[in-house]
């Protein structure tokens, strides 16, 4: 953030409580837990976020279902997630801290934040589970002999 930009009293308030949480929120979500604290309107939370994400201080990502997530730069999530599902899963450990680093010790780039997400499948949806004789249906007009 620029030394001279001061937030307002509502980014401040909507940056306080990403900071709380422990997982992404959708603009909806933030708006009703700001809605005890500092009640405010959803348009006035998403551009508190435009201001706070283009000063660094919040990420986004973006769900299968195309909804936008924010989080705290501090919480530096990355996460797994299934195509098929679409469940993430957070990685416990960053693969490319050193690399962000390096770029920010060249001083060509100031990097606020990065997110990193692989899309693939989940070990339930990459191997399903066999059929049970109760769920395998064999059509009426196969054979005794097993002949369809």
């Amino acid at each position: 953030m620029h030394p001279d930009r001061r937030l307002t009293r509502n980014q401040d308030a909507v940056l306080a409580v990403l900071q709380e949480q422990r997982s992404p929120l959708s603009a909806q979500a933030l708006y009703r837990l700001m809605r005890d604290r500092q009640p405010m309107g959803l348009a006035t939370v998403y551009r508190a976020l435009d201001v706070l994400k283009l000063n660094g201080l919040v990420q986004h990502r973006v769900s299968l279902e195309g909804e936008s997530l924010y989080s705290s730069i501090h919480q530096d999530l990355h996460y797994l997630t299934c195509l098929h599902c679409g469940q993430s899963f957070v990685l416990d450990h960053c693969p490319v801290e050193r690399l962000e680093d390096q770029i920010q010790t060249s001083g060509s780039f100031k990097v606020y934040y990065h997110t990193l997400e692989f899309f693939g499948l989940c070990e339930p949806c990459a191997h399903p589970a066999a059929p049970t004789p109760s769920t395998v249906h064999v059509d009426d007009e196969s054979t005794a002999d097993g002949e369809v």
